[in-house]
């Protein structure tokens, strides 16, 4: 199979996972309404998790680590002062002095399944 033919399965399946997350549904039902084999869903899922986390290789013990990158040094390039890259691609800007009850809140409902 081609690398061409690899990134378009990838792309594919990177949309498949989103659509399913906020879908409400459980994954069986997503595939199952998709027509998509569910053992495939999980494994294209465990695949494109380890793509971007590079250097875990699939152990357990290195996901869910936290990384932070530099996104800019230029002072008031965003005035978010932090930004928090969640595990399925998605990013939530921080602002400086937000409360923490507020940012508690909101970590919570992104916890919540379909969210």
């Amino acid at each position: 199979m081609g690398k061409r033919q690899d990134e378009a399965k990838a792309r594919f399946w990177q949309g498949m996972l989103r659509e399913a997350a906020r879908s409400g549904v459980s994954i069986r039902e997503f595939c199952q309404r998709r027509k998509l084999d569910v053992a495939q869903f999980y494994w294209w899922r465990r695949r494109l998790k380890q793509r971007r986390e590079p250097g875990t290789m699939g152990r357990p013990e290195a996901a869910g680590r936290a990384s932070f990158a530099l996104v800019s040094e230029e002072p008031r390039a965003t005035d978010a002062g932090l930004e928090l890259v969640l595990a399925d691609g998605r990013r939530l800007r921080i602002h400086r002095g937000m409360e923490e009850a507020t940012l508690r809140a909101v970590l919570a409902a992104l916890e919540q399944p379909g969210c």
